[in-house]
């Protein structure tokens, strides 16, 4: 049987199990496990990113794959005698804005098998999971949320905007609790397992190894739709299900991942909303942060008020969020590139010439390319072209101030420089999504 056709085969059984999970929204379902055969495992690889770092055990995708059948089988048998046991994750940490993330690296063939109940359970919830839901979703992104957040303070009158920050989600989300939640919708006790063996996998953290009590490893392949799971039942159904019907004006909630906003038209169902919300999340042992998590005045700037912008300012998705005036003279949302989003940028981009600046010139000038036009991809957005030209000049004067540090000899002049950029042109800043 040929690829395309088994993966086809795949995408229809999927489309099954979604078929019934809209037709039956208040199934649960119990029998799911027995649809992941060998066929379905090589589907799962097939849809891997294959470029992701190894785990502890080294093996690339590429070496994985030059026995693929064999290794498949093999695989499959030990997860039908139920001898698969989950391997031991490799932590590694990433610098962001002075702090240390924690990411967990799965080797690659239990990223194969975390990669099918994905497949799985996608096929069920993405029938439950909110509109206002666009985390680590087909056909979702974050400048879709970004757009429906203008679109939703600008057109309900929002004058008030709940600024949350969920305290060490990944590292603080409860196993009891994240089990008890997926088997409100699917209970299986294959899935339920496997999901078990994930979440209590020992992490090996240079020479030390532990077995979390609590936390599901940030970068794992299962990891964004349990995260989706959850906070669709801890955030996303409450607030639908009891708190909108109970606010006096209107309001909206985005949420991408971990991380949301809420509007309300009223400063009183602001409040109101702000002194539920932490309850809420303690009983399922999160804590919303006292600090991070703010109210905003938020309210659209009166017509007769001059220029300038107004008062309040929120940060989403990388981008600050503020009021201004168009050029035709109207209050609108504008959105500019983060402080601290554009503080990292410049940082990275520092290190990076200095770390690389006796690499060959070409190498160097391609790479900056990619990333400037990598940056200009996510932050390329009508209104924020200034932030973005000041990083290109940033990198721009950065990359000429490391090369003229390459050697003792003597540096270039302002001619010469002027010169070696017009051979070498990085590219100029770019408005690459219209929202």
């Amino acid at each position: 049987m040929r690829g395309t056709q088994r993966s086809q085969i795949i995408s229809t059984k999927l489309d099954q199990i979604a078929e019934q999970a809209v037709e039956h929204p208040e199934r649960v379902f119990t029998s799911l496990i027995h649809h992941i055969d060998e066929d379905f495992l090589r589907e799962a690889h097939r849809r891997l990113n294959k470029s992701a770092a190894p785990g502890l055990d080294g093996m690339t995708a590429k070496e994985y794959a030059e026995n693929l059948d064999e290794n498949l089988k093999a695989l499959h048998e030990r997860m039908k005698s139920g001898k698969y046991k989950a391997p031991l994750v490799k932590r590694v940490w990433l610098d962001e804005e002075g702090k240390k993330r924690p990411i967990g690296i799965s080797e690659y063939e239990d990223k194969i098998v975390q990669k099918a109940v994905a497949m799985m359970l996608e096929a069920v919830y993405e029938q439950d999971f909110s509109d206002f839901s666009y985390g680590f979703r087909a056909g979702r992104s974050p400048h879709q949320a970004l757009q429906e957040i203008r679109k939703q303070s600008m057109g309900k009158e929002i004058g008030w905007i709940i600024d949350a920050d969920i305290e060490g989600f990944f590292n603080n989300l409860g196993h009891s609790e994240m089990r008890e939640i997926i088997k409100r919708r699917v209970n299986d006790g294959g899935i339920i397992r496997y999901i078990g063996k994930w979440l209590k996998a020992g992490v090996v953290d240079g020479e030390t190894l532990s077995y979390p009590e609590k936390g599901a490893p940030q970068g794992g392949v299962i990891s964004p739709i349990l995260s989706n799971i959850f906070l669709h039942h801890v955030l996303d159904e409450w607030y639908e299900e009891e708190v909108k019907p109970r606010l006096k004006g209107s309001s909206f909630l985005i949420r991408y991942a971990d991380d949301f906003v809420i509007g309300c038209e009223m400063e009183e169902d602001a409040r109101r909303v702000m002194e539920v919300l932490t309850k809420r999340f303690e009983r399922f042992g999160l804590s919303i942060h006292p600090e991070k998590t703010k109210m905003v005045s938020f309210r659209k700037p009166p017509r007769e008020q001059s220029g300038g912008k107004g008062k309040g300012t929120f940060d989403f998705l990388g981008f600050t969020h503020y009021w201004a005036k168009s050029r035709q003279g109207n209050w609108v949302i504008k959105r500019k590139t983060a402080r601290k989003r554009q503080r990292r940028a410049m940082k990275r981009a520092w290190e990076w010439c200095r770390k690389h600046r006796h690499e060959p010139l070409r190498e160097q000038y391609w790479k900056l390319s990619l990333k400037l036009k990598g940056h200009y991809q996510y932050y390329g957005i009508i209104g924020n072209y200034q932030m973005m030209e000041k990083l290109y000049w940033h990198v721009v004067e950065t990359w000429t101030y490391w090369l003229n540090r390459r050697s003792h000899k003597k540096s270039m002049t302002r001619e010469q420089q002027e010169v070696f950029r017009l051979v070498y042109p990085l590219p100029p800043p770019q408005i690459v999504n219209a929202i």
